[in-house]
């Protein structure tokens, strides 16, 4: 046995692209020499991408993590068979749904024991979910609710640039109300946590407004950023952060973009992933902050246009395995 870490690759909505993109991220030989790649999913669904998309690999369907033996072209699916043979790609499934989150569960499961040392999550329909019945957004609140944990982050990364949300799977006008200076702080303060951890000293952390122009002294909007953004910046400063904001968001984001911060706080959804998606989503990763389990994930969806056509593109999987397996090295 060597001594790489077990990454728990969750299949994702079993309709969508994922089970695609995982057979063919796993038989790129550079994953093997990060980590020890455990599918939890549906081994015959595997197969059926495996055949879509022509990769030669075997999937071997394994009871217990201790049964996998990690050699080339052979993946290793610790098997939760829920997906009939020949269910539909494309379309929104609540057996998909039910699946998606069954995988994810078991994962949780494994990391919580010590069989799996981080977790990175392929694609789920919200849709399909809660068709299912399981009411949660979106992946990172199911993961907060399986481990107890009453607050997380969303980072969102691409070799250029970090962004971690205060607020994300909310309407506008509610994510504005949502925002308060205390959840400001203690976002900023899991960001800096994070960055520490992953090896940057006293990290760069520049604060998005909500308003135009950051309100320019209260020509736009009713003040938020003297109200919900200002005391959390003044009272991350206190403690010696470079903290810095809030600032116009899109000078921000440019001057992020060149080096000038290592990480941005964005305010809501749309603020923080635009700027990501336009960088490169097949380059995009998902870090969710805040758990007591690692957690990485795609920064794209199931992609139900193309999914059972073998045409997706696996690159950003890819990198969320790399940086599962690293963040595992470092904790």
């Amino acid at each position: 046995m060597n001594h790489l870490p077990v990454v728990a690759i969750t299949m994702g909505d079993a309709s969508g692209i994922g089970p695609e993109i995982i057979v063919k991220a796993l038989a790129r030989p550079e994953i093997g020499s990060w980590a020890n790649a455990l599918v939890v999913g549906d081994a015959g669904r595997l197969r059926e991408a495996a055949k879509i998309t022509g990769v030669a690999v075997q999937v071997e369907a394994i009871a217990d993590p201790d049964d996998a033996r990690y050699v080339p072209d052979r993946i290793n699916c610790l098997d939760v068979p829920v997906i009939p043979a020949g269910h539909p790609f494309g379309v929104v499934s609540p057996i998909s749904g039910d699946g998606a989150f069954l995988f994810v569960k078991k994962a949780v499961e494994l990391v919580l024991s010590g069989k799996a040392q981080a977790i990175c999550t392929a694609p789920l329909n919200k849709e399909a979910l809660h068709a299912a019945g399981h009411m949660y957004p979106g992946h990172t609140e199911m993961l907060a609710h399986l481990t107890n944990t009453p607050e997380v982050s969303m980072m969102l990364t691409t070799p250029n640039l970090r962004v971690v949300h205060v607020t994300t799977h909310l309407g506008l006008i509610d994510a504005i109300k949502k925002i308060e200076p205390a959840l400001v702080e203690r976002t900023i303060a899991r960001t800096h946590a994070t960055l520490v951890d992953a090896g940057i000293d006293n990290p760069r952390i520049g604060v998005c407004a909500i308003n135009p122009h950051a309100g320019e002294n209260g020509l736009f909007g009713n003040g938020e950023e003297e109200t919900k953004i200002l005391p959390a910046v003044r009272a991350t400063q206190a403690r010696g952060w470079r903290v810095e904001g809030p600032l116009p968001a899109d000078t921000l984001f440019y001057r992020a973009g060149r080096g000038d911060f290592d990480v941005v706080i964005a305010m809501y959804h749309d603020q923080g992933h635009a700027p990501i998606k336009v960088l490169g989503i097949a380059d995009g990763v998902n870090i969710t902050i805040g758990l007591p389990v690692i957690r990485t994930s795609v920064d794209h969806g199931t992609a139900f246009d193309i999914a059972g056509k073998g045409i997706a593109c696996e690159d950003s999987l890819i990198e969320a395995v790399r940086q599962a397996a690293e963040l595992s090295r470092k904790k």
